[in-house]
């Protein structure tokens, strides 16, 4: 035995394969599919299935499970929880009376029932018989499905045959309508079977969950129309306005607008696009073949399907198509007040250059009078000085003296300040 290093996480991704597997159907059967779409799950769901796994004495499922298989007697419980949704498959031997009235979910409690966590999104009521055991087409539409025009297809390389109307049938059980399907079963053994019947279960299942954006889709469009318009006469005010401010303020409600637009609905619309891929992939793997005067499986789908989702591909289009324009009118806004405000400074700064002039000549006209006055000053003491060297017995006319002084004292104090204003600007 050797010793090797394990990922925490072999088992279960190892098993993830094998997580949800498909319930083996011998025909004839009877299965109902019910799917509850829930906004958020807090244990509710597994609390749910481990209520009715103990009013059916089931065992109970394990504890943060998310895919279950329960039988009792002759019925059979699947449950797997989803992101936003969870899906029951109950199934039920024999076909009984009427199997669309004695239909598998009456073998349920109808008080655990009203309890389920959740909305009810889809609901399927099937019935697999052998091939011989049934009738002509039309006497099939007669008595199972009320004389609609059928959607159905060969399956599994002709080893089967599905039809449908995609109709919502009254249940007097639930008081609600069920899709129906019937499958007729040429060749297939009871887990292809089931995996048949699983894909027809999960192709209503996305098929209702890819739709669940399209009032949402229809409600964004006529919203982004307005939002649209206000955009188209904004920027018609940013040609002829010079209120930046106010215009701005306006670009910037309509970008909160978009942003609370895209945030509603940019989930939804991902999610669509997902479970659509996810239609076109189990019809896919139905291995489908046409019946000659039936749609099948892929046609209806695209003729029903695409368009729906082709119109959230719009919405999501013109979100991103008025987003980029609103940065171009918020850019081309911003550039606007930007350059006003280069204007401002600009006028700001010669402004001040010529305040910084003005100041300059008056500094010079105060060191011309600070010259004067400086010279005045010291001529008096000059003459002050004469006067009592005359006064000492020197032969000395101070008037004389003063007046000569006058000049080479001036130039001294010139001297003199500009020195000290040369030596303040050399320290600044």
């Amino acid at each position: 035995m050797i010793s090797l290093s394990l990922h925490p996480l072999r088992t279960e991704l190892n098993d993830e394969a094998h997580a949800r597997p498909s319930l083996p159907v011998a025909a004839p059967a009877r299965l109902t599919s019910l799917t509850f779409f829930f906004e958020r799950d807090s244990g509710e769901q597994l609390a749910a299935v481990s209520a009715l796994a103990a009013r059916l004495g089931m065992d109970a499922p394990p504890a943060g499970a998310t895919h279950y298989v329960g039988r009792a007697g002759e019925l059979t419980v699947s449950w797997s929880r989803h992101t936003e949704f969870v899906n029951y498959i109950f199934g039920l031997d024999g076909t009984g009376g009427d199997p669309f009235v004695q239909n598998a979910l009456t073998h349920i409690p109808d008080d655990w029932l009203e309890t389920v966590p959740g909305q009810m999104l889809a609901g399927v009521h099937a019935l697999i018989i052998d091939a011989g055991a049934a009738g002509q087409l039309d006497q099939m539409a007669a008595r199972w499905f009320s004389a609609h025009d059928l959607i159905g297809a060969d399956l599994a390389d002709g080893n089967a045959m599905a039809l449908t109307d995609l109709r919502l049938h009254d249940d007097a059980y639930a008081g609600v309508g069920f899709v129906r399907y019937v499958m007729l079963n040429r060749d297939m053994s009871a887990r292809q079977a089931g995996r048949m019947l699983g894909r027809l279960f999960e192709i209503e299942t996305y098929r209702m969950l890819a739709l669940l954006a399209l009032p949402l889709a229809k409600q964004q469009i006529r919203e982004l129309d307005l939002l649209g318009v206000a955009l188209r006469d904004a920027t018609r005010r940013l040609r002829a306005t010079d209120e930046e401010p106010a215009l701005l303020a306006d670009l910037a409600g309509l970008s909160a607008q978009l942003e609370d637009a895209v945030s509603a609905s940019q989930y939804r619309f991902s999610a669509a696009s997902a479970y659509y891929e996810l239609v076109g992939r189990r019809i896919g793997e139905l291995r489908e073949s046409r019946i000659a005067g039936l749609q099948p499986f892929r046609e209806f789908m695209e003729r029903r399907l695409a368009p729906a989702m082709a119109t959230c591909e719009t919405a999501t289009r013109r979100q991103e198509r008025l987003s980029t324009r609103l940065q171009r009118a918020t850019a081309l806004m911003r550039t606007r007040i930007e350059v006003g405000l280069q204007q401002q400074n600009q006028q700001l700064l010669q402004s001040m250059d010529r305040r910084a002039e003005l100041q300059l000549r008056l500094q010079e006209t105060v060191e011309g009078l600070s010259v004067g006055v400086l010279t005045y000053y010291a001529v008096g003491l000059f003459a002050y000085a004469a006067k009592a060297v005359k006064a000492a017995g020197w032969h000395v006319n101070p008037e004389l003296a003063t007046g000569l002084a006058i000049v080479p004292i001036a130039a001294c104090v010139w001297f003199g300040v500009q020195f000290a204003k040369r030596r303040l600007l050399h320290d600044d």
